[in-house]
């Protein structure tokens, strides 16, 4: 199962966006209910490459992040750095020169 980007997620915030709540909250709990059944049969959902004690167990790693707020946990990096790409192209991605 991939959580990243994945479409019935993407269909819901379109539903819940366009008004349609009871699509939204329809799709995603079918989302959690797939979810739910990969974990419980052993599946891995988790795209984090690193070897944690943590892996797989969304709840246990985002609470301990956010708990020590030294760093975010790696599943996250790419949806920031999304947005943070958007934010910058406002200055012309200026801030990327300024960091060299």
């Amino acid at each position: 199962m991939i959580i990243d980007g994945n479409e019935k997620e993407t269909q819901a915030v379109l539903a819940f966006n366009a008004g349609d709540k009871a699509l939204a909250r329809k799709l995603e709990q079918e989302f959690l209910d797939e979810l739910k059944e990969l974990k419980a049969s052993g599946g891995d959902h988790c795209s984090c490459k690193a070897p944690c004690r943590h892996h797989g167990d969304c709840v246990s790693c985002v609470a301990m992040h956010r708990a020590h707020r030294n760093h975010l946990p790696a599943c996250f990096h790419d949806m920031v750095n999304e947005r943070l790409l958007g934010l910058s192209s406002l200055t012309e991605h200026s801030i990327a020169e300024r960091l060299k």
